[in-house]
């Protein structure tokens, strides 16, 4: 949407209708050269989609399009925005995204090997896979599904809990009822798919559905890995949490599309004729040790001027729409002083990324902004959800202290925020400024485009920073810490933020040599187009997500797929049988961990394994160390395999395993039996586990 500011402060969403007559697509065309219409069938009605395809570069991108004359009016509003409507508008919306996606797909004559899902908003396209096995090629369910999560990866996005989608059972029975005949099951197994508490209830939860419905799964930074696997661990019950099948891969940035033209202009004098071929190799950018200071300085400050100038002229926009008079205009035109420390904070307002935390201490904040001799600025950009009435009030509350006589002009909010205006604030500004509510922060990018650019960041180590802070290249806020309340990490980490602004930021952007170039500052300018450049580019992103998890989605899915889906009918009438007998699986130490050690001497524990209805080979016998924490949960816990040794007289298998302690202080120790087949794509898939 077009963000609008009133004069007093409030967001208003203004929604455009695209013109795809002026706009960069053509209609997406079959097979046979017709163009592309697909339906779905959604309560009582046939909604159409046509399909648009847009040309970015090398990568070809399709768009669904309901507003089609044979839809009824309220759907051909179904893709006009992604924010707004009820429950059943947004259903609606997942309902053609997912089901209508595979469609079209499947119009276009494209046969992916590996289906990637960000975000539980797709999750139905699995469903539709699997009603496609089951309808087209006579396989039952649960082969269906095993052969549909081979090949399947779902990247999950937020630890904000409001960030994912759940509809009531009701409501999904009225698109679904007639659905789950069509994939072999009855409403129940159904519903079972996406069941999850929330709290106040269960509901039909899109995140676990796409959990469900695929075998590989990760967050976007180290920190949201490891914060994810603690929000979805009953999802694996009685598996260590460090154990779940959910990993991460660190977002990256484009780097081509985010650095402007001086700066990539500048580099290209002193770094590898093809350096832009290879941006995730650390040795591309040792280069930009060599750029003078001078030139460097003078690049950052015609990309500043210019980044001033287009500000003054969106504030005088502003001021024209609100009717305001010459004397606010004359003051608009000389807003930011270029030779001022100028700080960036541009994002989405959400509530928990704190865009006024900087103003917790009016007073303080005051005289930072204020002293003549070491000026400072802070310019803010970014839309709330036009639903989130707190994330709009933090917006209002910028917008009236930038009218504040004692703010003016050192405070300004540019509004519409988009890539425009986010091109030329990382380029622009002197320090980028992020201090979300640790750790929500999923990954956040804006900064790794600020970096990018030689603007260090200033920010709590949550999401992406948590990874790229060396302690050289920006500031870091606050502590790696939880608090009591919110109140409490707020005090703390506000006065973090007043402290290393005033001790540490300030200082040294001001520290000038008698060339009036800040040469210290220039350090940390190249320590941070060094170390973030390659490590958060797009390209490593890509790589890394090819290698860890595209290639083994191929391979996976493909040999579940292959041969009439035999493997998948094994392991799917495997894991059945696996379910049904594991309630007669039990486990006993009999020679348990003594109550002290030796670091370096070896521990050598006994256990008795009785197997139920299953057969000696498909169990795995594991010691488990690690230290447990606050929460009783094991930190990097180590499986080290115990051996069967023979049976005893009940008919149990005895197992025995030693295992090392490595170092000093009080260490857990358990003993596990786990399900195990050759073919299992994860160890920990099925969740079961019985300990002693």
């Amino acid at each position: 949407f077009t963000q609008r500011i009133d004069p007093d402060g409030t967001q208003q969403a203004l929604y455009e209708k695209i013109d795809f007559a002026e706009a960069p697509a053509t209609p997406a065309m079959d097979e046979n050269g017709q163009p592309i219409l697909v339906h779905v069938d959604l309560p009582g009605r046939t909604v159409y989609a046509k399909v648009w395809k847009i040309q970015v570069g090398r990568v070809t991108l399709y768009l669904m399009d309901t507003d089609v004359e044979r839809n009824a009016p309220q759907d051909r509003e179904l893709s006009a925005r992604l924010y707004g409507g009820d429950h059943e508008m947004r259903i609606s919306q997942e309902f053609v995204l997912g089901i209508g996606g595979v469609r079209v797909l499947r119009a276009l004559g494209l046969r992916p090997t590996v289906w990637h899902m960000n975000e539980g908003h797709s999750a139905f396209l699995n469903l539709e896979r699997i009603r496609e096995l089951v309808q087209n090629e006579g396989v039952d369910f649960d082969t269906a599904l095993e052969a549909v999560r081979a090949g399947s990866l779902f990247t999950t996005h937020t630890p904000v809990p409001a960030g994912h989608d759940a509809f009531s059972f009701e409501l999904v029975e009225k698109f679904f009822w007639q659905f789950w005949g069509q994939m072999g099951i009855d409403r129940d197994r159904f519903m079972a798919l996406a069941a999850h508490d929330q709290g106040w209830g269960p509901q039909f939860s899109m995140t676990v559905l796409a959990f469900r419905l695929s075998a590989y799964h990760n967050g976007v930074s180290e920190l949201h890995g490891y914060v994810s696997r603690r929000m979805w661990k009953e999802l694996w019950p009685d598996t260590p949490v460090e154990q779940l099948p959910i990993g991460h891969i660190t977002n990256g940035v484009h780097t081509g599309t985010w650095l402007a033209k001086e700066l990539r202009d500048l580099y290209s004098r002193y770094l590898d004729d093809k350096w832009l071929e290879q941006v995730d190799a650390p040795e591309t950018w040792t280069g930009i040790a060599d750029i003078p200071d001078r030139e460097l300085w003078a690049a950052h400050q015609e990309r500043k001027q210019i980044m001033i100038d287009f500000v003054r002229r969106r504030v005088r926009e502003q001021l024209l729409r609100h009717g305001e008079g010459p004397r606010q205009l004359a003051a608009a035109a000389e807003f930011l002083d270029p030779n001022a420390l100028t700080i960036g904070f541009a994002r989405r307002f959400a509530t928990y990324k704190r865009a006024t935390l900087i103003f917790r201490d009016l007073d303080r904040l005051l005289e930072i902004l204020n002293n003549p001799d070491r000026p400072v600025q802070i310019i803010f950009a970014g839309k709330a959800h036009p639903k989130d009435e707190p994330g709009k009030a933090l917006i209002r509350r910028i917008h009236q202290l930038s009218q504040d006589p004692a703010f003016v002009g050192k405070i300004v909010f540019v509004e519409n925020y988009d890539m425009n205006v986010a091109r030329h604030l990382i380029a622009g500004v002197d320090v980028w400024l992020n201090n979300p509510r640790r750790p929500h922060e999923a990954s956040g990018t804006s900064g790794q485009k600020a970096a990018l650019s030689g603007a260090p960041n200033f920010s709590v180590l949550d999401g992406w920073w948590r990874e790229g802070y060396d302690g050289l290249n920006g500031w870091a806020i606050g502590e790696e810490r939880e608090y009591k309340d919110e109140d409490t990490q707020d005090e703390a980490d506000a006065l973090s933020l007043y402290a290393t602004l005033e001790e540490e930021i300030i200082p040294l952007f001001f520290n000038r040599g008698e060339d009036g170039i800040p040469h210290g500052w220039l350090g940390r300018m190249r320590r941070s187009i060094m170390t973030c450049g390659p490590r958060f580019s797009m390209a490593r992103m890509v790589k890394e997500y090819t290698n860890v998890y595209y290639r083994a989605a191929m391979a996976t899915g493909a040999a579940y797929m292959n041969d009439g889906h035999r493997l998948a009918r094994e392991m799917a009438a495997w894991k059945r049988r696996v379910r049904s007998q594991w309630s007669s699986v039990n486990i006993q130490v009999v020679q348990p961990a003594p109550a002290s050690a030796v670091v370096g001497a070896a521990i050598e524990l006994q256990a008795k394994v009785w197997p139920g209805g299953l057969q000696r080979d498909e169990l795995a016998v594991e010691i488990v160390t690690g230290r447990q924490n606050a929460e009783l949960i094991l930190e990097a816990p180590r499986a080290i395999p115990m051996q069967a040794t023979g049976r005893s007289d009940d008919g149990a298998i005895l197992y025995t395993g030693s295992f090392v302690p490595e170092d000093s202080g009080q260490l857990a120790v358990g003993v596990r039996v786990r399900p195990t087949h050759p073919a299992l794509i994860h160890p920990h898939e099925l969740g079961l586990s019985r300990w002693a």
